[in-house]
């Protein structure tokens, strides 16, 4: 698991810091969309600072992308190894009323839009919610 860790840290040109492979790690063993305190709480031994300077390098890095899904916390989660973070690559995500978890819709693209010339899209949000299908659908 470390190989692969550093590996998706190099092709990001991000320096391996020991910090940097467990909050890594950590995204990667969640099986949804994550919020900071996911990670806080699943890196007990790794300080705050710590952990929100590393989703912002990350981020900046394009190893990971964020999205808002309404729940009131900005949600994380992982980019694939080709990804770029580009207008084009941008995706849908799906919201569970009911078991308040998110996850992505990589095959969903987001449409692209005919905009006035003097407007720049600087980022698009579009998320579906619903039921997942997965939980017990019972309102928590």
């Amino acid at each position: 698991m470390n190989d692969k860790i550093l590996k998706i840290l190099e092709n990001r040109n991000i320096k391996p810091t020991s910090n940097r492979v467990l909050v890594l790690k950590a995204m990667l063993n969640f099986d949804w969309a994550f919020t900071l305190a996911d990670l806080e709480n699943e890196l007990i031994s790794v300080d705050k600072s710590t952990i929100s300077r590393t989703i912002h390098l990350f981020r900046h890095q394009q190893l990971i992308h964020s999205f808002d899904d309404g729940s009131g916390s900005v949600k994380y989660a992982v980019c694939n190894t080709e990804c770029n973070c580009s207008l084009d690559e941008l995706h849908a995500h799906f919201y569970c009323n009911y078991c308040k978890k998110a996850f992505c819709l990589n095959n969903i693209h987001i449409p692209q839009f005919d905009l006035p010339p003097d407007v720049e899209i600087e980022g698009v949000n579009l998320v579906i919610k619903g039921f997942c299908g997965k939980c017990s659908k019972i309102a928590t």
